[in-house]
C-alpha cells in the first residue's frame, strides 16, 4: 500500500483540515444557504443482521480481548469506510468545506454505570489504515485514562469545570468569542482537541441503556458532521422465498448527518461500506489494499 502523501499547507487551510478548491460548486454555495449545522441534518436509518459479528466478537474476548464488543466493530467500520470513502471526514467552518487531517471520533463515557455516576468525554484519533484490534487497543486505552481518573481529573473534566464557573452573561459572550475564533480557524490546536464538537464523528450507545437508538441532533458549535446511535440486540423473525421462517438477531442504527460535506449518492455508497464490514468484521483484520485521498 502506498504511503500516503502529506499535503502542504495553503492560505485558507486550517489547524485541523485542508479548504477544498476543486469542490463542485454547488456545493461551495451550500453553506451559505444553510449557514448552521441543525439548517442541513438529515437522518439516515439501518438494521445489521450480527449474526457473523456476535461470533467474531466473542472469538476476540477468547484471544484475550476483554469487553471486545459491536462498538469497536461499529468504530471499525466507520474508520475503514473513511479509508474508501474520505468524504465523509470532510466538515464545514466559516461558510467553507475542508478536509479533515486525520480522524477523530467522539464519544460519552459513564466512569461507573449508575445514575448518579458523571458523564466525560473521550475523542480517539485513528488511522485510516488502522486494523480492527489497532481499533480496539486505541479506543480501550482511552477509555481506561479516563475511568480510572477521579471525578474532574481528566483534560475533558478540568476544561469543563473552568467553563462552568464563568458568570452565565459572560459565558455567553466567552462563547460567542469562541464561535469567531473558529469562524476564522483560529482556535488553539489543544483546545480543538479537547473539544468534542470537533471531530471527524460522535458516536453513542443506546443499548447500553437498555432502549432503542434516538435520532440524536449534530451541534452548531463546532464542526462534527456526523452523529451516530444504534441500540441493543433486538430478534426479528423473517420468512424467507421458500417459505422457510427464521429468527435472526439485529442492530438498529439511526444517524444524522451534515448534508453539506457530500451529495446523497456519496453518503449511500458509504452507508453500505459500514454495512458490509460491520456484517463481515472479518475484513477489518487485514490493513486496506488502498486508502483514498480527498480531493485537493
Amino acid at each position: 500500500m502506498a504511503e500516503k502523501k502529506k499535503r502542504r499547507y495553503r492560505l485558507g487551510d486550517r489547524s485541523d483540515g485542508y479548504r477544498l478548491r476543486t469542490i463542485n460548486p454547488m456545493n461551495k454555495f451550500m453553506p451559505y444557504i444553510m449557514p448552521q449545522r441543525c439548517d442541513a441534518c438529515n437522518t439516515y436509518a439501518d438494521m445489521f443482521d450480527i449474526t457473523k459479528t456476535d461470533r467474531f466478537c466473542r472469538e476476540k474476548v477468547k484471544e484475550g480481548k476483554t469487553n471486545f464488543g459491536f462498538l469497536h466493530v461499529m468504530l471499525g467500520a466507520y474508520v475503514r469506510t473513511i479509508s474508501q470513502r474520505p468524504g465523509i471526514n470532510r466538515f464545514v467552518s466559516g461558510q467553507k468545506i475542508y478536509a479533515r487531517k486525520d480522524i477523530q471520533i467522539s464519544m460519552a463515557v459513564k466512569k461507573t454505570m449508575s445514575i448518579d455516576a458523571p458523564d466525560t468525554m473521550i475523542k480517539v484519533r485513528f488511522n485510516p489504515d488502522d486494523t480492527i484490534d489497532e481499533i480496539y487497543e486505541k479506543f480501550n486505552a482511552a477509555v481506561t485514562e479516563v475511568t480510572s481518573k477521579p471525578d474532574d481529573k481528566s483534560s475533558f473534566d478540568r476544561l469543563n469545570k473552568v467553563l462552568s464557573l464563568i458568570p452565565g452573561l459572560l459565558c455567553r459572550w466567552t462563547v460567542k468569542f469562541l464561535n469567531f475564533l473558529d469562524y476564522f480557524g483560529l482556535l488553539p490546536k489543544k483546545l480543538l482537541w479537547l473539544s468534542p464538537f470537533h471531530g471527524s464523528m460522535i458516536i453513542t450507545s443506546m443499548g447500553s441503556l437498555g432502549i432503542r437508538p434516538i435520532y440524536h441532533h449534530i451541534y452548531n458549535f463546532g464542526n462534527l458532521p456526523v452523529f451516530i446511535a444504534y441500540g441493543g440486540r433486538r430478534s426479528v423473525v423473517s420468512c424467507d422465498r421458500d417459505g422457510k421462517v427464521s429468527t435472526k438477531k439485529y442492530i438498529e442504527m439511526k444517524v444524522v448527518t451534515d448534508e453539506r460535506i457530500c451529495d446523497g449518492y456519496y453518503y449511500a455508497s458509504a452507508f453500505k461500506l459500514i454495512r458490509r464490514y460491520v456484517e463481515n468484521p472479518e475484513l477489518l483484520e487485514v490493513k486496506p489494499e488502498q486508502v483514498f485521498e480527498d480531493i485537493d
